[in-house]
């Protein structure tokens, strides 16, 4: 069992990485480690399902936009069926490969040099497209509604790489996004839409396949206070990383992975 203070505490974790470009199941398995939970039966399920708290948030935060284009889906505008079909075609890749790679990802791929590797990989690819997109001087595309199917397609095989623990599923979509010229803070928009679909289906199915686990072995009790703290959490932190970037880029973020591989990398040469 998972004692509800140290949920409430990954719940916090969760919430503040599960949209930042830095990987929150990197953060919540080092969490689990130094709380001392990561060894409890269907702790890496508790990790993928208090993701709720995080979709709820965008749910909530985006709730007008939401209402809006789904009014427009209803009476065929175009901009609400080009994002619709973005989103869709944005989640089919990750989706496809995820249900075939699940297994194998979970045994070969789960493990702290893996993590390293792909913190300094993630920050050197961020660092590398900042630095290019301050140099072209171009005018980025602003705004979701220019967001093709097209465009929503190469996203998705962008995302396919957040299967690699620590790559992150925010900077996977982010970066592509902006290859394709969209503005940082357009990019972010469109990643945390498509974590409805992505997450919310990684989340349902996680949730019933080892509800028995998460019921018996972690606390239903864990469970809920998990999804309620990364949910107020998560929404602080979408509004916040937002403002943010519509100043800045993700360079700091680039050089935060940097240091936070290289200091795993050297746990590990260690041994």
């Amino acid at each position: 069992m998972i004692p509800w203070s140290i949920a409430a505490l990954l719940g916090i974790v969760e919430g503040l990485t599960e949209y930042l470009p830095v990987s929150s199941t990197a953060h919540i398995d080092l969490a689990g480690h130094w709380l001392g939970v990561a060894g409890v039966p269907g702790f890496a399920s508790f990790d993928i399902v208090i993701q709720l708290g995080a979709i709820l948030a965008v749910l909530i935060y985006y709730r007008a936009l939401l209402a809006e284009r789904f009014r427009g889906l209803l009476r065929g505008d175009p901009v609400a069926i080009r994002l619709a079909l973005a989103l869709a075609a944005g989640f089919v890749p990750a989706a496809v490969l995820g249900l075939a790679l699940r297994t194998a990802i979970k045994t070969y791929l789960f493990g702290l040099g893996t993590v390293a590797l792909a913190f300094i990989a993630g920050g050197l690819v961020m660092l590398a497209v900042e630095r290019s997109r301050a140099r072209s001087g171009r005018v980025w595309r602003e705004g979701l509604e220019h967001v093709t199917p097209r465009d929503g397609l190469v996203i998705g095989l962008g995302q396919c790489f957040a299967l690699v623990p620590g790559m992150s599923r925010s900077m996977s979509t982010i970066v592509p996004a902006q290859l394709l010229g969209f503005s940082t803070a357009t990019a972010a928009e469109f990643s945390f839409l498509l974590g409805l679909p992505t997450l919310g289906a990684a989340t349902l199915y996680e949730g019933w396949k080892e509800r028995h686990t998460l019921t018996t072995d972690i606390g239903t009790g864990a469970v809920v206070i998990g999804l309620v703290v990364s949910f107020f959490v998560a929404w602080a932190v979408i509004a916040g990383f937002l403002r943010y970037l519509k100043r800045r880029g993700l360079a700091p973020f680039g050089w935060y992975r940097l240091v936070v591989g290289a200091l795993l990398l050297w746990t590990v040469l260690r041994g």
